[in-house]
């Protein structure tokens, strides 16, 4: 950054009692947390990636003045170093207060954070969702471009922005991410009900979608039998009369033995849908006690406020793991830093259409098998203002709910290649999935414990889940071509228990002969009971 680039104002633009522009309000369009639609099967399509008409915040001569205001001495020990940045000669100099800005800055962005339950600026918004500080900071044209963002979550999916996502976990909507357990003060009543409701919710949520599910179930199971009874009632006569109709044909007799497996599936589902409203209402009961619990007690509320604290620790390690060790972790955004092409920013509607097509050519990605059903649920996935290259998993799914909860993936949101940050994120998380799933036995049995037998076998040095995310990464960008990068155990493993769409199965089959023996496999396990 340079002075001739828009930083002479700097000193203007913040003073000891600066006045907020009270014109800012709060933008209408936040989420709070969503539950989990068992029957939706595929991302909404993206019609709408920019507003027609930008907004005008960055134009407001006040923008930098507003985000640091009401921000008490951190506020100004940031303006104050950020001054020395900028105008410092000397690299060695410059280096120095660099990481001083790193620091003071964390500490600034922390305060702004508790502000998310309630009515933030726009500008203070900016900061948390893209690490813009001043906007001059930024050159004429991606200026341009951020301003032209959608703002409110219009898909309703459950990607979220750092201020968006803050202000559901303060507000209780989203369950704080796990993090080392915390020992609850013996005095606070009032986390110790509320660790007990997160719980019960669990139960209650995961217990819901599943009688949804289990409900589906059944009537597909009911048209089934209509179909197959349509096809029995369908009667021709018999040659030389006109008034007996003919036998059954072969197609019908097999379709009258199907209709009795049919009718022992419908009674088993029907049972284990009696045993799930069982479920439900005495998890629902259990809550409500909870709940009166909670609304009976006269001490002061403090968890919020601590869930927000303990969250925004959260993204600032996620946000390092990220970037890596050799990474760029200077958290503002500046033209000096920020090189990514419109495609490669990760804003909400991007990664909608990346999760999409990764969906089209892994259709299992975000699915996972409970009680011999597989369920699609779709990870919340928190977007991250930062300069790495890799995505994250933080958690599977909700420990409380291991049946229909969310689990929680991290993109970093000017990676150099964003389609790769966002692989690295969904192959972590099919790995951790995979990985609790197997349990004790993760080195043996499933797709991890294939791939670790094969890792040992080679004799690899390493973490055996990084050496999984890069051959994930092969097998989407690489294999699904018709490419071929991995090994051929692999290649293998990765067919059967991570398969490629049918569509693009069938593209594979005809390009070469080792994805045709693959193909033929699969109808060989189709026709047995082994798949």
């Amino acid at each position: 950054m340079a002075r001739d680039n828009g930083f002479d104002d700097l000193d203007s633009g913040f003073g000891d009692n600066p006045e907020v522009d009270e014109d800012y309000g709060d933008d209408s369009g936040e989420m709070g947390g969503q539950g989990v639609d068992l029957s939706t099967q595929k991302f909404p399509e993206v019609t709408k990636r920019f507003e027609p008409v930008p907004h005008q915040f960055f134009a407001d001569p006040n923008y930098y003045k507003t985000a640091l205001s009401d921000e008490g001495d951190i506020a100004k020990r940031v303006h104050a170093i950020l001054q020395k940045y900028i105008n410092a000669k000397d690299p060695k100099d410059r280096s120095v207060f660099r990481t001083q800005l790193i620091s003071a800055y964390w500490e600034f962005i922390r305060g702004v954070a508790r502000g998310t339950p309630g009515k933030l600026p726009m500008p203070k918004k900016f900061m948390l969702r893209f690490n813009l500080l001043h906007h001059n900071f930024i050159d004429a044209e991606t200026k341009s471009f951020f301003s032209k963002l959608v703002i409110e979550n219009t898909l309703n999916q459950p990607v979220y922005y750092v201020d968006e996502w803050l202000k559901a976990v303060g507000t209780g909507a989203i369950r704080a991410s796990t993090t080392d357990e915390v020992k609850i003060a013996r005095n606070n009543t009032q986390m110790k009900m509320r660790h007990l409701y997160d719980k019960a919710m669990g139960k209650l949520d995961g217990v819901q979608a599943l009688l949804k599910a289990k409900d589906q179930e059944r009537l597909e199971l009911e048209q089934t039998l209509t179909e197959c009874l349509e096809i029995i009632h369908e009667h021709f006569f018999l040659d030389d009369f006109d008034d007996i109709n003919a036998c059954y044909t072969d197609a019908q007799k097999r379709t009258i033995m199907e209709i009795q497996e049919i009718l022992k599936n419908m009674l088993r589902s029907d049972r284990e849908l009696a045993s799930l409203v069982k479920d439900y209402y005495s998890a629902r009961a259990e809550t409500q006690i909870l709940l009166n619990k909670m609304e009976g007690e006269d001490e002061e509320a403090v968890v919020d406020f601590q869930a927000i604290d303990s969250e925004f620790d959260t993204i600032r390690q996620a946000s390092k793991m990220t970037v890596g060790r050799q990474g760029n972790h200077f958290p503002v955004l500046t033209s000096e830093y920020f090189h990514c092409g419109p495609n490669d920013v990760g804003f909400r509607e991007n990664i909608i259409s990346m999760l999409t097509r990764i969906e089209s050519i892994d259709p299992e990605a975000f699915c996972r098998y409970y009680k011999n059903r597989m369920n699609r649920i779709v990870p919340y996935v928190l977007l991250i203002p930062t300069y790495g290259d890799t995505g994250i998993c933080w958690e599977p799914f909700d420990k409380h709910n291991r049946a229909t909860s969310r689990g929680r993936i991290f993109i970093p949101m000017y990676p150099k290649s964003l389609y790769v940050a966002v692989l690295t994120a969904v192959a972590d998380l099919r790995w951790q999935v995979a990985k609790e799933k197997a349990s004790y036995h993760w080195m043996e049995e499933g797709i991890t414990g294939h791939y670790y037998q094969w890792f040992a076998a080679q004799k690899l040095k390493g973490d055996v889940k990084d050496f999984f995310i890069q051959d994930y990464i092969l097998w989407m960008t690489k294999e699904a071509d018709g490419i071929q990068k991995l090994e051929k155990e692999i290649r293998g493993t990765f067919w059967r228990y991570m398969p490629f769409s049918k569509e693009v199965k069938e593209k594979l089959r005809t390009r070469s002969y080792v994805y045709q023996e693959l193909y033929q496999r699969d109808l060989n396990r189709a026709m047995s009971d082994g798949y």
